[in-house]
């Protein structure tokens, strides 16, 4: 075996049998990968996440075309400038066929909850619940927070069902006054439980 196939079997390009693809896209970029980065972004008016993009799709083609190309000169770079406007400009024309997007100008303005409020509520709900008796809190957790019917948490909490019903009835109410007197409201609470 020769000096010069051993050399071209190392380099990637045009006369290696089978470059391998890490060296040859490593080499790609080594080369050529700032440069055409640059000019993608110049191109896509300083979007540099979608230079990126372009750029990979540029060292994908070139890869496919690796017997042709030797990424450690020069001579690739006019293929890989050109592989990469014609890119640009092909996602420019897809994008321009394409109807624009639009979305809803309501939606746009909506506020975005952050859990503030909600932790806010559900500490205003917790204070309101302690000013319940126990088995006033209890039922309501059974009924209310756990789904169970009326049957249900009679049975669990080993009381007839009317005494689930009445107790559930006066927890409702007096959690809404604890509310009310807090500044928030509890609509649905009131709902017969069943």
């Amino acid at each position: 075996m020769s000096a010069r196939a051993s050399t071209e079997d190392r380099i990637p390009g045009p006369h290696a049998a089978e470059p391998c693809p890490d060296e040859f896209l490593r080499a790609l970029y080594h080369f050529h990968g700032r440069a055409l980065l640059q000019f993608a972004a110049r191109w896509l008016e300083g979007d540099w996440h979608r230079a990126e993009d372009v750029l990979q799709e540029v060292a994908i083609r070139a890869w496919r075309h690796a017997g042709e190309l030797d990424p450690t000169t020069d001579s690739a770079r006019p293929w890989l400038f050109t592989a990469l406007r014609n890119l640009v400009i092909d996602g420019h024309r897809a994008r321009q066929a394409r109807p624009p997007e639009t979305g809803d100008p309501e939606l746009a303005h909506l506020p975005v909850s952050d859990g503030v409020d909600h932790i806010l509520t559900s500490q205003v709900l917790i204070e309101a619940l302690r000013d319940l008796r126990p088995a006033q809190r209890e039922v309501l957790l059974h009924v209310h927070y756990l789904g169970r019917s009326v049957n249900q948490t009679a049975k669990v909490l080993g009381v007839p069902p009317g005494t689930v019903k009445s107790r559930t009835y006066y927890a409702a109410r007096a959690l809404r006054e604890a509310l009310h007197s807090r500044g928030l409201y509890a609509g649905g609470l009131d709902r017969e439980a069943g």
